[in-house]
């Protein structure tokens, strides 16, 4: 909708409306080009173009990780079905549009990548994936600097500030097998907070993180997103990442992840969970400063599809482990 119609890294496309053009797929990357939830600054929905393009490299349709030792591109079959139709004056209308796509590429037995636009979007590319694996039964693991559990959205039920929120009461995911990490700055209020304590959910605080340490929080996690549920789905809000690192997004918080910490999450996360859909969402390039952010957004997807090639191939991976050495 709002830039050329390029794939990402150069990959094939497909038509969503026929099935001949992904047969045999593993993933699908589409694009949810609307930020009409947004509060603050707008720009998001310019954010898929800019996460298909974020790279120096050739975009010749393969990109073999250094770490990991496979092509997460070419060890899977990976299709662009572009931008879905998504009219920026009417959010719940195109979030229905999203909810089918993702329904009908979770059923062809497909992974979808969506690349916002705004966190709005996660209130039906999650439901989606639910309505074809049962409610309840995907966990979600949510990364962000705010919570996104909102009773409204300035008076609207459906905004950025809100997906999180109707989904648990949707029962599209328990909340007891919601988990979010990166939180800071201020907001929400007590009044949310408890109601987010009442549904179960688990939030990691950007100032638990830097004591704990990211990967003992990770190890905690993993228990928690693979108890009872059969999939993981894995949310990520770019303004997780401290704006020094990210600039390009509409509500900027400072003392957030580093842009390496957030690959590495998303690396250990796919190879070593049933990862059933992912997001990326609140890319803006307006606010973008040399694409740094849509280069590390465009790095997200990779570390994500390199480690789901490598669960794929039953290979293991040691993060502490040198394999440069091997």
């Amino acid at each position: 909708m709002y830039g050329p119609a390029f794939t990402f890294l150069g990959i094939p496309a497909c038509d969503l409306d026929d099935s001949a053009t992904y047969k045999g797929a593993d993933v699908i990357i589409l694009g949810a080009p609307i930020d009409s939830g947004t509060s603050h600054r707008s720009g998001a929905k310019f954010g898929p173009q800019a996460i298909r393009g974020g790279d120096y490299l050739p975009h010749d349709g393969s990109r073999p990780h250094l770490a990991l030792r496979t092509d997460g591109l070419k060890d899977l079959k990976v299709f662009d079905a572009g931008d879905l139709l998504m009219p920026g004056g009417d959010l719940v209308k195109s979030l229905e549009v999203l909810k089918v796509a993702t329904e009908k590429i979770s059923r062809a037995g497909i992974i979808p990548v969506v690349l916002g636009g705004d966190h709005s979007i996660a209130s039906a590319d999650v439901a989606g994936i639910a309505m074809h694996r049962g409610k309840g039964k995907i966990s979600m693991i949510h990364f962000d600097a705010h919570a996104d559990t909102g009773e409204d959205h300035f008076g609207a039920l459906v905004g950025h500030g809100t997906p999180m929120r109707n989904l648990i009461n949707n029962g599209y995911v328990r909340g007891d097998r919601f988990l979010q990490l990166g939180l800071r700055g201020y907001w929400p209020e007590d009044k949310t907070l408890n109601w987010m304590r009442d549904q179960g959910m688990r939030s990691y605080e950007m100032t638990e993180i830097h004591h704990r340490g990211l990967n003992a929080v990770l190890d905690e996690s993993f228990a928690t997103l693979t108890n009872e549920c059969d999939g993981v789905f894995l949310s990520v809000d770019i303004d997780v990442v401290d704006p020094g690192m990210a600039p390009g997004t509409g509500t900027p918080e400072p003392g957030g992840m580093t842009s390496r910490e957030l690959l590495e999450a998303v690396r250990r996360i796919c190879l070593e969970l049933p990862v059933v859909g992912i997001d990326l969402v609140e890319v803006a390039p307006p606010f973008d400063n040399a694409d740094i952010t849509a280069i590390l957004a465009n790095r997200v997807v990779l570390e994500a599809l390199s480690a789901i090639a490598k669960r794929r191939n039953g290979l293991t991976y040691n993060p502490k482990q040198n394999l440069l050495d091997r």
